[in-house]
């Protein structure tokens, strides 16, 4: 087999004849017009036409995150777009290599359609306030991040350079925009039901262990703030006094200072370690 690549010579296009198996990676992504990762020249060539829907031989080991995801696509143009950041497009200068901002948006609109769908279903006695309050604490930024964890989406994700050395793959803002847009691409792949499918098995725990006697749902740093300005008081500050635990599992301890009231809270990460501190903030006042 040849591939379909070539030199041009006096103005024409001359084909490879070496096999396949002897060519380059650039070499062989240029034969199939399939955008190469950074640092491999993407940035460099032009792409005659739009990126085809079989792209196996750039991205073979993506059939592993399939398999965690628990779908498979049918176009691979959509998966590719749905793990492509705008930091990879921007450096690729390619008009077919296309980040996934807008998948991003219509995943936002599929996940809160379903995401209240299962919430009117499950508590049809909630009313309108409570059902919101727990629909943003389930379409929470970390929450999210916390779904995009779990499938190792962080792990696949295209990625410019500068991106990557800044830590992309962890910012939890990037994550939980990487959640939504897989949602998209699954949506635009299979349609309504398998986007639905994934959503109830990403937040399944979730809706199993909600608290309806808590109507907070760990939103305890509004309400805090909230009792803060019902009392006259400023508003409270946050402290971290303490860091514990090696790097990989590091938790951190959390100071609030409300008044002349002081309340500690741990956690794996600040913003966890500010809610607890400021649940038991509230936990002391309503004691008083």
């Amino acid at each position: 087999m040849t591939a379909g690549c070539g030199r041009y010579v006096g103005g024409k296009r001359e084909p490879l004849t070496r096999p396949s198996a002897t060519l380059s990676r650039r070499e062989r992504a240029l034969a199939n017009e399939i955008p190469l990762p950074p640092g491999e020249g993407a940035a460099k060539r032009r792409v005659r036409g739009p990126v085809p829907l079989i792209i196996s031989r750039l991205q073979r080991d993506l059939s592993a995150f399939e398999e965690r995801l628990g779908y498979k696509f049918r176009r691979r143009d959509l998966l590719t777009r749905a793990l492509t950041h705008k930091s990879y497009s921007h450096e690729a200068r390619q008009d077919a290599v296309q980040d996934n901002e807008t998948f991003e948006f219509l995943g936002d609109s599929v996940l809160g359609f379903v995401i209240g769908d299962l919430l009117f279903q499950r508590f049809p006695s909630l009313d309108e306030g409570a059902l919101s309050k727990i629909k943003a604490y389930l379409v929470s930024a970390s929450s999210l991040e916390a779904k995009a964890r779990t499938y190792g989406m962080g792990d696949v994700i295209y990625l410019g350079v500068g991106e990557e050395k800044s830590g992309g793959r962890k910012k939890e803002s990037l994550l939980a925009n990487l959640f939504e847009a897989m949602i998209a691409g699954v949506y635009l792949d299979g349609g309504i039901e398998p986007a639905r499918e994934l959503i109830e098995r990403a937040f399944a725990r979730d809706l199993e262990t909600i608290d309806l006697d808590d109507l907070l749902f760990q939103d305890y740093k509004t309400a805090l703030q909230e009792l803060a300005q019902g009392k006259g008081l400023p508003l409270p500050e946050y402290n971290v006094v303490d860091e514990v635990g090696p790097d990989h599992d590091k938790r951190f301890v959390v100071e609030v200072k409300i008044g002349n009231h002081l309340a500690r809270g741990e956690g794996s990460s600040k913003k966890e370690a500010q809610q607890q501190a400021a649940k038991h903030a509230l936990r002391d006042y309503s004691g008083r």
